[in-house]
């Protein structure tokens, strides 16, 4: 019998011990990696699991000495370790946190315009030349692709398609090299172009060099730095990020909008003024997680933003928050429900996955709808991330990004 109890009590201890490693596992991605922690606060934390912070020994004296007070002079930011312990007990993993100054930031929730030139010219696919003598050929088949940057043509710099076009004439019936970027590398590829049916000799690429559309400023700060958007300005032909070499942010007008609907995502329609008194600033940065830039234009159009302290997101937690958007002609305030929180870092501009709960919000667009990209998301009064996505199949659910995300890149 005591044989038998000792057997059943090693098959329990075995159980437990299995629950609790793949608990751990679990749970490794339910904490983030890095965290940040303003100057003179203690550590605090929301991640919905029972998990528990411990300092490392090597740790304490960065932490007994920055934790108070610091003033930054001539000196990085410190940074201390802690242990994450899932049920106090088991190791989850080891979480890095970083010292900050707390930071504000203004935010209006204002849609803008956007105008980015390309770094070369942009190939978007390949096409057909209708000849006369040889009918429909394909001369780029299979030797450029989408997605390439055209930077040279037979060893002459190109910047506008308008050029590319000049030079494929100018060098006529004669194998054209074209210097190519593609996935950051430089290559050449020697194209034959063809003498279509109008005279004009072609390579049959479909091609662009600039790309317009309408989003929304997420934050700007005192000396004008601003971010906006939270994800990259990219071609919708190829998904390319824009290879950017210099773009502009204008003032927009809304004139309409068209809703969300379940597999069909909704858009805002918007007139940019490309007037030079109506430019707001330069874009000086296209990343994956936004466009960065400079307020030094005719500011007259820029509404004076709310100043919103920011929020990390440990402590950032799931339930009401607020979408802010001056789609309507003002600033408003959205009722949204965070659902879950991501820190992962699989997909950095989707960490926090929210429903549209506001009945005037859904009145209005259905949800979210393309355009609102970088619309600022608030929870108790201060800034917390911005709206990046939207659910193809359901317009009233979307992503965010961490605010702390836009201000550290």
């Amino acid at each position: 019998m005591e044989k038998f109890q000792n057997i059943i009590r090693q098959i329990t201890y075995l159980g437990f011990f299995l629950v609790a490693m793949f608990a751990v596992k679990s749970f490794h991605d339910a904490v983030p990696d890095k965290i940040y922690v303003k100057m003179g606060e203690e550590l605090s934390y929301d991640f919905d699991v029972p998990v528990s912070m411990v300092l490392k020994e090597e740790s304490k004296e960065v932490f007994e000495t920055h934790t108070g007070s610091f003033d930054g002079a001539g000196e990085e930011y410190p940074s201390y370790t802690v242990t994450c312990k899932l049920f106090g007990i088991f190791p989850v993993k080891d979480v890095e946190v970083m010292l900050v100054e707390p930071e504000s930031v203004y935010v209006n929730g204002m849609p803008i315009g956007i105008y980015v030139k390309t770094q070369g010219v942009l190939i978007i696919g390949t096409g057909e030349v209708e000849t006369k003598s040889s009918g429909s050929i394909k001369p780029a088949e299979n030797l450029v692709k989408k997605g390439d940057y055209i930077v040279s043509i037979n060893g002459e710099k190109v910047e506008e398609k308008e050029e590319l076009v000049e030079k494929i004439n100018e060098f006529g019936q004669q194998k054209e090299v074209l210097g190519v970027i593609r996935d950051d590398e430089y290559i050449e590829v020697s194209v034959m172009p063809a003498k279509s049916s109008s005279g004009k000799y072609m390579l049959g690429i479909w091609v662009r060099d600039d790309l317009a559309g309408v989003g929304t400023l997420t934050y700007y700060k005192q000396d004008g730095n601003y971010g906006a958007l939270g994800h990259a300005v990219s071609d919708g032909e190829t998904g390319t990020i824009m290879d950017m070499e210099q773009g502009w942010i204008y003032h927009t007008n809304i004139i309409g909008i068209r809703k969300g609907e379940n597999g069909n995502p909704g858009e805002l329609s918007g007139v940019i003024e490309y007037r030079k008194n109506a430019c707001l600033g330069t874009v000086e940065k296209n990343t994956p997680l936004g466009i960065y830039g400079k307020l030094d234009g005719n500011l007259d159009y820029l509404p004076l933003g709310k100043s919103y302290e920011v929020t990390y997101k440990q402590d950032i937690h799931t339930g009401t928050a607020y979408v802010l958007s001056a789609i309507s002609g003002e600033t408003k305030s959205y009722e949204i429900t965070i659902e879950s929180l991501d820190y992962s870092d699989m997909e950095e501009n989707k960490g926090i996955l929210f429903k549209v709960t506001d009945p005037e919000l859904l009145e209005l667009t259905g949800g979210i709808v393309q355009g609102m990209s970088g619309s600022p998301i608030i929870q108790n009064g201060k800034i917390i991330g911005a709206v990046t996505h939207v659910f193809v199949s359901d317009s009233t659910r979307g992503y965010g990004i961490f605010i702390e995300k836009m201000l550290k890149n």
